[in-house]
């Protein structure tokens, strides 16, 4: 009995979508939390100070500021990676592989701003969160399409997964850019020292992952004292770390992909569910009807639900059209409407950015239902798209073999290490 139970556990970390249904797991209960008697000691909790003190020096913060600028830093570290590694080797490490999900990115990344932008045209004072629908979480977006069985062609996953690690450079572009507070410059210079470091550990050609984190974590709390917000420290970290080479303990892998490994199963089932514990607990109380119309939440849905679509499939079209590229292998055009539609699915990436765009409570929950429900309504159409009416993919159909088809979802990009080597090694080989 125990046995089995263990085997059925494993069994179900192992899977594509377990990452998007712990996810989603941990925002209901966020949510059940927010709005049931207990509420209190939900909001304590994240309210509750954690001081980390060396002599004079300390960083005084919430719980949710130490999960929100914290662990998302070790999430960045990991995107960091996986986006260095694709680019190095991987499915964007040639213009030819790279240049349709590039396309698909920017369109999905351009269109959802405009929606939310025109919609807030008349409020400045809500404008500031036009990138909150332009984020895809591939999380949720992967486990979707795994869930929906063998039928979707391996190059339309890829493609996916592809459009996603190009996503999050996007996104972490327009943090560095657009959501950054009044800086300190002996902080930033501080930073820079840490940077040079990294640079420096990189071209002396030091293989060990301690010297690299030790530099990380100096530069992550002078990026956190800067004004800049302390995960672009994790990406740059993530940047400086070799590809090749072995490391102390003998790794084959190098040292990207061995701590690219060691992170996937504490970032997917716990650094994220974490994050959306402590973020998507959105209290139904007070919000009316005019709320949850407003331009806010309003923008953000209608930019995840119709921008991204129409963001993604246009900029394909218009790609394929001009001969710059084709579709991927095997995809029709309805299943790239139906990926686009999952494209929509912002969750976790679309809470971040929106906690930066709206950094007090005066408009937390209308950013949290709007990205809730344009997360969910852009699933279910997705879902619909793919698998209801003419042409659509059937569990089960010759599409595709799950035995041939890379494992792209949360067991690879942030998923379980067994499943990670295979993914990457038939990205580069089949992209």
């Amino acid at each position: 009995m125990i046995r089995a139970t263990k085997d059925k556990a494993i069994a179900f970390f192992q899977h594509e979508a377990a990452g998007g249904i712990v996810l989603m797991a941990a925002a209901v209960l966020a949510m059940l939390l927010a709005n049931s008697p207990l509420a209190h000691l939900y909001e304590a909790l994240l309210d509750t100070p954690v001081s980390v003190r060396i002599g004079a020096f300390k960083i005084d913060k919430q719980l949710l500021h130490w999960i929100n600028d914290g662990l998302m830093a070790i999430f960045f570290l990991l995107v960091g990676l996986e986006i260095k590694r694709e680019m190095m080797k991987g499915a964007l490490s040639s213009f030819e592989q790279a240049s349709l999900p590039a396309i698909a990115a920017l369109g999905g990344m351009v269109v959802p701003a405009l929606i939310y932008a025109a919609i807030n045209i008349t409020s400045p004072a809500t404008l500031s969160g036009w990138a909150i629908p332009a984020a895809t979480d591939i999380a949720f977006a992967i486990g979707v399409l795994a869930l929906l069985g063998p039928g979707i062609p391996a190059s339309l996953k890829i493609f996916l997964l592809a459009l996603a690690i190009i996503d999050d450079l996007g996104a972490i572009i327009v943090i560095a850019l657009f959501y950054t507070d009044d800086m300190s410059l002996t902080m930033l210079a501080l930073a820079s020292l840490g940077g040079g470091v990294l640079v420096a550990l990189n071209r002396a050609g030091v293989t060990r992952i301690a010297p690299y984190m030790l530099a990380g974590v100096f530069m992550w709390v002078c990026v956190l004292k800067s004004g800049v917000h302390a995960t672009l420290a994790g990406v740059f970290t993530a940047l400086a770390i070799p590809l090749e080479g072995r490391t102390h303990q003998g790794d084959e892998d190098g040292p990207l992909e061995t701590l690219e490994h060691g992170l996937h199963s504490w970032v997917t089932f716990g650094i994220l569910p974490l994050f959306a514990f402590a973020n998507a607990g959105v209290s139904f109380a007070g919000l009316t009807l005019a709320k949850l119309v407003g331009a806010i939440p309003l923008g953000i849905t209608a930019g995840l639900v119709l921008g991204k679509p129409l963001g993604i499939v246009g900029a394909t079209w218009i790609a394929v059209r001009s001969g710059l590229t084709r579709l991927p292998e095997g995809a029709t055009w309805r299943q790239l409407i139906g990926v686009g539609c999952l494209g929509g699915i912002g969750f976790t990436m679309s809470l971040f950015i929106g906690m930066l765009a709206f950094p007090g409570v005066e408009h937390a929950a209308e950013v949290r239902v709007g990205v809730l429900a344009g997360s969910i309504i852009a699933a279910v159409a997705g879902a619909l798209v793919l698998t209801r009416g003419p042409g659509a993919t059937r569990r089960g159909s010759q599409g595709d073999s799950s035995k041939n088809a890379p494992s792209t979802g949360a067991g690879a990009r942030r998923g379980t290490p067994d499943t990670e080597c295979r993914t990457r090694d038939d990205l580069g080989a089949r992209a």
